[in-house]
């Protein structure tokens, strides 16, 4: 995964809480099919995941680049 090109890279803290997932879904419904978003974090975004797996069922996919403790990398592909 280290060549992949992203298409939008976004760290999540610079992003309002009350609206981080929405705009990150967003940014994720504006790739293209078979383009890559790089997410960073603060910490471990696995309830995100979680709210990917069900409102975007089989339209993604999810590699940690890096898991903490201080930051948290994942490559978010469309399918």
């Amino acid at each position: 995964m280290s060549n992949t090109q992203f298409a939008v890279k976004l760290h999540a803290p610079e992003v309002e809480p009350r609206i981080r997932h929405k705009r990150i879904l967003e940014i994720f419904d504006d790739l293209k099919s078979g383009e890559f978003m790089e997410l960073s974090n603060d910490h471990d975004p696995k309830p995100l995941h979680y709210q990917f797996m069900i409102e975007r069922e089989d339209t993604f996919s999810w590699e940690y680049l890096e898991e903490g403790p201080e930051l948290w990398r994942v490559s978010i592909g469309k399918v």
